[in-house]
């Protein structure tokens, strides 16, 4: 295979595959960070070839997501106190335990385009999602009001089943050889299955917007990349419980390497920091500013759809080193169509004159 070929190659498997990871833009982690536990920030959003620019014009695709974490202590007494099941100002022993699970499915809409703009592609997103949140407590609460000490022992149960909140997301994207720069801004819009008084949701209840810059390093002539994206969150403050989350930080990391023209392997990874504290907590979290780390493998396969290209990607996340936040493991699977890029120009014979 010529050095052409697999450049050729590389650069379409880049820009199908970095429509996918930023596909992945503002999924609602369920039981992650912040108010009661939620926070609208999804860590992993961004991976591999994330600052890569896409091919021009319309692209579809569709993620299963699947997550399951568990805490205690006073991340799992926060679900409690959020709901209005113990009061907020008294003294409590955080003997609790929180477990949630949730399989979501989402669809978005893309569109790239072709003329430039400030020197670089910007493209246009628009992600909704549907599914099923499960989640459970249980454990003891002992509260001292005064003398007095109440104790209550047993379990709570919810979930619910329907369509989340909205995430537009828009991004300039810029390529320079090897290199390549991305900036971006998304946004929850707050119109999905949510209510304050039960544990298990599908949206977060207030809006969010979220603003970063990502790097990619890719060299179609090896095969081999690296991905940085990090972004800040400023969330709004929930109207229905009088309360606002604090600044959030994050980075999402990609290595991949291309073994063959339609497969790569490689790792992801990401580092979520919240930066200042909530307002509106109950005195008893503090100011209940969250943690986590994961990391995991990614596999992903290109393959021709008509006359489209498609994408297949499987990729997952084991967390460590939470804070004020429950932790587990999450999985992706994501496929995906987008424009096939432009063929070669077919080589022009040359006129032999005898």
């Amino acid at each position: 295979m010529t050095q052409q070929i697999v450049g050729k190659l590389a650069a379409k498997c880049a820009l199908t595959f970095a429509l996918l990871l930023g596909i992945h833009a503002a999924i609602p982690t369920i039981a992650a960070a912040d108010e009661g536990g939620i926070s609208f920030w999804l860590p992993g959003t961004f991976g591999s070839l994330a600052a890569t620019p896409v091919q021009p014009g319309w692209s579809f695709a569709g993620i299963y997501y699947h997550t399951s974490v568990s805490a205690d202590g006073a991340t799992a007494a926060a679900r409690e106190v959020t709901i209005g099941r113990f009061s907020p100002n008294v003294n409590v022993n955080l003997n609790v335990n929180l477990h949630a699970d949730a399989d979501l499915a989402l669809l978005q809409a893309s569109y790239a385009f072709a003329t430039p703009v400030l020197g670089g592609q910007l493209a246009l997103n628009m992600t909704g999602i549907a599914g099923r949140n499960n989640v459970s407590l249980d454990g003891t609460l002992t509260a001292m009001v005064g003398p007095a000490v109440f104790t209550r022992t047993g379990s709570i149960d919810s979930s619910v089943t329907g369509f989340g909140d909205l995430y537009p997301q828009a991004s300039l994207r810029w390529n320079m050889g090897v290199h390549n720069f991305m900036t971006y801004v998304m946004g929850d819009i707050p119109v999905g299955a949510y209510d304050p008084s039960r544990l298990a949701n599908l949206g977060i209840g207030h809006a969010a917007i979220d603003s970063g810059v990502g790097y990619t390093y890719f060299n179609p002539q090896t095969g081999r990349e690296f991905s940085a994206v990090t972004g800040l969150t400023y969330n709004f403050k929930n109207t229905e419980t009088d309360y606002q989350n604090g600044i959030d930080w994050h980075l999402d990391w990609g290595a991949s390497q291309f073994v063959s023209k339609q497969v790569h392997i490689g790792a992801v990874g990401y580092f979520y920091q919240q930066l200042t504290a909530d307002s509106g907590a109950p005195p008893i979290l503090g100011d209940f500013k969250s943690r986590v780390v994961g990391i995991g493998p990614q596999i992903g396969f290109i393959f021709p759809v008509g006359n489209m290209q498609g994408y297949l990607n499987f990729k997952g996340y084991k967390e460590f080193d939470a804070a004020n936040r429950p932790e587990g493991w999450n999985a992706w699977v994501t496929f995906a169509i987008s424009p096939a890029a432009a063929p070669p120009p077919t080589p022009q014979s040359k006129l032999v004159r005898k």
